[in-house]
């Protein structure tokens, strides 16, 4: 299956997205993580006002994605390596987890499906990855797209997986100026149920296209 780009965005354009559409991806990551907060809440939160009905740990959580979201605009040209991986995820579960911006070093289980996901070898995550970044026959479109589900289903962090890797797909894509990858409350359900069939099969196909005809958003120009 061949993804096209559907964006070629400047690099201009596509920070002005990052920037625009970011407190939408932050909420998105709250919904993956089925977290009690409304989009309107999150956005207050991000403006710094406090919002009192909502727990601490969610708002923990917004501003740790705030935190990596931030990184990921400054470090835009940074290549994209393990230590980068590890990086977003030492912002995204800060206080979340029993370790983070580490690969584990234990088993996890995942809600919903029998699949355990193998312990991480560190050399064996940098070589895919590295092998996945620097794949030439690769549209950053399918790049993003494969480096969401190979991080989603290895779940090579104690915590914050999903999220971690939405927001590596999205370094991909915003540094490529091809868009970005942001899962929307209407669609949210279907994703769950293809992501737990992707978590129970391995096969990641359904999950991609449904993926790139959904999710990838950015800026139609006249």
């Amino acid at each position: 299956m061949h993804f096209e780009d559907k964006y070629h965005l400047t690099p201009q354009q596509s920070l002005f997205l990052a920037k625009k559409k970011w407190d939408e991806n932050i909420y998105c990551g709250m919904k993956m993580e089925n977290r009690a907060v409304t989009f309107p809440q999150t956005q207050t939160i991000l403006n710094g006002v406090n919002v009192p009905n909502v727990q601490l740990d969610d708002i923990q959580a917004i501003l740790n994605m705030r935190d990596a979201w931030k990184y990921l605009v400054k470090t835009i040209d940074a290549p994209v390596t393990l230590e980068y991986l590890c990086k977003l995820n030492e912002f995204i579960a800060r206080n979340e987890a029993l370790e983070w911006g580490v690969l584990r070093t234990g088993s996890v289980g995942i809600s919903g499906t029998d699949y355990m996901p193998p312990v991480p070898v560190y050399e064996e995550v940098s070589d895919a990855l590295h092998a996945l970044i620097n794949n030439t026959d690769m549209t950053a479109t399918e790049k993003a797209l494969e480096a969401f589900v190979w991080g989603a289903r290895g779940q090579f962090f104690w915590d914050g997986n999903k999220r971690t890797s939405m927001t590596l797909a999205n370094k991909i894509l915003v540094s490529a100026g091809a868009g970005i990858l942001t899962i929307t409350d209407k669609h949210m359900e279907q994703f769950n149920t293809l992501l737990l069939q992707y978590y129970n099969t391995g096969s990641s196909a359904d999950l991609k296209e449904f993926l790139y005809q959904h999710t990838i958003q950015g800026i139609e120009m006249q």
